[in-house]
C-alpha cells in the first residue's frame, strides 16, 4: 500500500515488495555513473554479523542500503508480553543524552543529504544513527492537521516534508526511511490500521490502512517505531497539533506495539504467535502512559465489561506504588476503589442502566504530576444494585493503603474498604507514627447529620500510640468515615487522608451522639460511662472517666456531685432531677480556685 514518489532518479534505490504468498521481488536502480559493490560490515558488540549490503557511491558518498529481507524467525518476540522491557532491544537512554541534545539543535532545511550529514557526526554505531534520525524528526516535524483535512495541498516527498516542516504519517514515515537509506540502515515503511486519534472502542476495521510507522534493522534483527505518535498529539478537534516528545514509540517491544498497531502484512507483527484483525479490535487499548507509569496488565483485558447483578470490577496490576482515580460517566460516585501494593482493585456499581464510558487515571505515588488517562473501557449495566448507593462525600480510593500507612496509619484493624455493622456500633483502630494528630468526622446523605454532630458520633481513644475510633451510627444506612491528620509540631490545618464506607442495614439502630468535648479534654483522656451524650432525667447515673494530672474532678447538674479517684479513673454518681444540661469540670490545680469545663450532658426532657 505504499506508493513510491516519481522523483528522477539521482540514487541508487533499492524497491522491494511483497506479494502476500510472501515471494520478495528486489529491483535495482543504479544512476549510469554507478557500480553495485558488496562490502561487508560488522554491527556492534557482540550482535550478529551484519547480511552484506549492497553500495552505491552518489556526489555525496553516502552509502545505499542493500534490499531489505523480510522478517524471519529470529525477528519475533513472544506474545502476550513478557513483561521484560518495554524495548526490543536493550537502550540505555542516559547514554543517549548528549546525542538526543545535539539533534535537536541540528537546524538544515536545504537538503535531506545535509541534515544525515549533519546528524551523523555525533553518532558512531546504526542504533546511535537511527535514534539522531528519530530524535530530530520527532523534534522538527509536526503533524499538519490542515493537510490531512485537504489532501490535494499534501506533498509526502521527504524533501517537501523536511522543507514544510509538517505532514501526515505518510510523510513522517517516508522521510524516516529516506533519512536511514541515506545513513546506511535498512528500514521499511509500514502501512496498516492503528488505534490512534478518534478510535472508538470496540469498533471494527475495514477498508484500507489508515496509518504508516517504520521498522529498522538493527543488531541483525528488525524492530518498530512510529515517529508521528513519537512527535506528539492532536486535540479532540483535530485542529491543534502539540509537540509533546513519546519515548515509548521508539523500538517499541512488538507486544505492546501490536496494541494500537496492526500491519497489513501480519509478519510486521513481528510476533509468535500473530493476532488476528479480530484479536486487534477485542483486545483492550493500552495507551503509552499505562507503560510508561509501569503499569503492567489490566483486567479484564476486554474494552467492553458486563455487569453481573449490577456489579463490574477491574484491576491493574504495577511495578510500584502508584495512585489512581476513575470516572464512570464522568464521576467517581459509583465505585469502590481500592489502592493495593502493586496495583488497584476498582468495583463498579452503576445506578443506572446503559452504556458507561470507564475511563481510569494513574499517577506517580511521588509526583505532584497530574493524573493521566490510563485505561477505557464500556461498562454495559443491565440491572441496579441500588443497595450499592454510595454516600456523595465518598472519595476515591476507599480503605486503608501503602499510601495510608505513608501518612503514619499503621496496623489497620479493618484492611477492607467496607465496615458491616448491625447493632451500628464499630471500632477501628491503628498505630499511629510519630507526631500525628487526628480528627475524624462522620457523614451520610440525609441532611439530619451536621458537620459538627457527624464528629460527635466518633470518639477517640488513645493508648500509647495506639488510636482507636469508637463510632455509635445515628440511625441505619450508607456512613462515610473520613480521617484526617497534621504534625502536632504543626499548629496548621487538618490534611485529609482516607475514608471508609460504614453501611448498617438495622433499621432499629438510633445512637446518640458522644458527649460534647471542649479544649480542656485532653487527647488521652477516656470516657467508659456514661457514653451517650443524652442523660436520663430525674435518674442516678455513673461516672467513670479516666484522666491523669488532675487534682479535683466535679460533676455539675441541679448540685455539684465531686468524683472520687481510685487506680486512675474518677468515679461516682450525679443525681440528675432539675437540670437541662450537665457538666464534667476539673480543677488542674490544688491551689487553684477555678474549674475547667471539659465535657457537657443534656438531659432527656420529661
Amino acid at each position: 500500500g505504499c506508493q513510491v514518489s516519481k522523483e528522477p532518479c539521482k540514487q541508487t534505490q533499492a524497491l522491494t515488495s511483497y506479494s502476500n504468498e510472501g515471494t520478495q521481488m528486489t529491483v535495482e536502480i543504479h544512476p549510469k555513473d554507478t557500480t553495485p559493490q558488496l562490502f561487508k560490515k560488522h554491527s556492534f558488540g557482540k550482535g550478529p554479523r551484519r547480511l552484506p549490503r549492497l553500495r552505491g557511491q552518489d556526489n555525496k558518498g553516502f552509502q545505499r542500503t542493500e534490499a531489505p529481507r523480510p522478517p524471519g524467525k529470529k525477528d519475533l518476540h513472544a506474545y502476550p508480553w513478557d513483561k521484560s522491557s518495554l524495548k526490543s532491544m536493550p537502550v540505555d537512554l542516559q547514554q543517549f543524552e548528549k546525542l538526543d541534545a545535539y539533534a535537536l539543535k541540528v537546524n538544515v532545511k536545504n537538503s535531506v543529504e545535509e541534515l544525515v550529514k549533519a546528524l551523523l557526526k555525533q553518532a558512531r554505531t546504526d542504533l546511535e544513527k537511527v535514534r539522531a534520525i528519530w530524535m530530530w524528526i520527532c523534534h522538527h516535524i509536526e503533524y499538519d492537521v490542515v493537510g490531512y483535512h485537504n489532501k490535494s495541498q499534501l506533498s509526502s516527498k521527504p524533501i517537501d516534508v523536511l522543507q514544510m516542516g509538517k505532514s501526515i504519517c505518510e510523510g513522517y514515515a517516508g522521510l524516516f526511511e529516506h533519512m536511514c537509506s541515506i545513513a546506511g540502515i535498512q528500514c521499511m515503511k509500514l502501512s496498516g490500521h492503528s488505534k490512534g486519534n478518534g478510535y472508538k472502542m470496540g469498533q471494527t476495521f475495514t477498508g484500507d490502512s489508515d496509518h504508516t510507522w517504520n521498522a529498522v534493522y538493527l543488531d541483525g534483527r528488525w524492530h518498530l517505531l512510529d515517529s508521528t505518535w513519537g512527535s506528539g498529539a492532536v486535540d479532540d478537534s483535530f485542529t491543534k497539533f502539540t509537540f509533546r516528545y513519546n519515548e515509548f514509540y521508539f523500538l517499541t517491544h512488538p507486544a505492546l506495539f501490536i496494541n494500537n498497531h496492526f500491519p497489513d502484512n501480519s509478519n510486521w507483527q513481528l510476533l509468535k504467535p500473530t493476532l488476528t484483525l479480530k484479536d486487534f479490535e477485542n483486545n483492550m487499548l493500552h495507551n503509552s502512559n499505562f507503560y510508561m507509569l509501569g503499569l503492567l496488565t489490566a483486567h479484564p483485558e476486554t474494552a467492553v465489561i458486563q455487569t453481573v447483578n449490577g456489579k463490574a470490577s477491574v484491576s491493574v496490576d504495577c511495578l510500584s506504588a502508584t495512585l489512581f482515580t476513575f470516572k464512570l460517566k464522568g464521576t467517581d460516585e459509583h465505585g469502590l476503589m481500592t489502592l493495593k501494593k502493586h496495583g488497584m482493585k476498582l468495583d463498579l456499581y452503576p445506578q443506572k442502566t446503559g452504556s458507561h464510558k470507564l475511563q481510569i487515571f494513574a499517577k506517580p505515588s511521588k509526583a505532584s504530576d497530574v493524573y493521566n488517562c490510563v485505561l477505557e473501557y464500556v461498562v454495559e449495566c443491565k440491572s441496579v444494585d441500588k443497595a450499592m448507593r454510595f454516600p456523595k462525600d465518598l472519595h476515591q480510593p476507599v480503605g486503608p493503603s501503602w499510601f495510608t500507612e505513608r501518612q503514619g496509619f499503621l496496623r489497620p484493624s479493618h484492611l477492607d474498604p467496607i465496615i458491616h455493622t448491625n447493632d451500628g456500633r464499630c471500632s477501628v483502630t491503628f498505630t499511629l507514627g510519630k507526631d500525628i494528630s487526628v480528627l475524624a468526622s462522620l457523614h451520610c446523605d440525609s441532611s439530619s447529620l451536621t458537620e459538627d454532630m457527624g464528629r460527635r458520633h466518633i470518639m477517640q481513644i488513645h493508648r500509647g500510640n495506639q488510636i482507636e475510633l469508637k463510632i455509635h451510627l445515628p440511625h441505619a444506612g450508607n456512613f462515610v468515615l473520613k480521617i484526617y491528620a497534621r504534625k502536632k509540631s504543626d499548629p496548621g490545618n487538618y490534611d485529609y487522608v482516607f475514608n471508609y464506607l460504614i453501611t448498617c442495614l438495622n433499621t432499629e439502630v438510633k445512637w446518640p451522639a458522644f458527649p460534647q468535648s471542649y479544649s480542656k479534654w485532653v487527647e488521652d483522656y477516656e470516657i467508659l460511662e456514661p457514653l451517650s451524650s443524652l442523660l436520663p432525667a430525674n435518674r442516678n447515673v455513673q461516672f467513670k472517666l479516666k484522666m491523669h494530672g488532675i487534682a479535683k474532678v466535679l460533676v455539675q447538674a441541679e448540685n455539684a456531685y465531686p468524683l472520687t479517684q481510685s487506680r486512675g479513673y474518677w468515679e461516682g454518681t450525679c443525681n440528675t432531677s432539675g437540670c437541662r444540661e450537665v457538666f464534667v469540670m476539673v480543677h488542674e490545680n490544688a491551689n487553684h480556685s477555678f474549674y475547667s469545663h471539659v465535657l457537657k450532658y443534656e438531659v432527656e426532657s420529661q
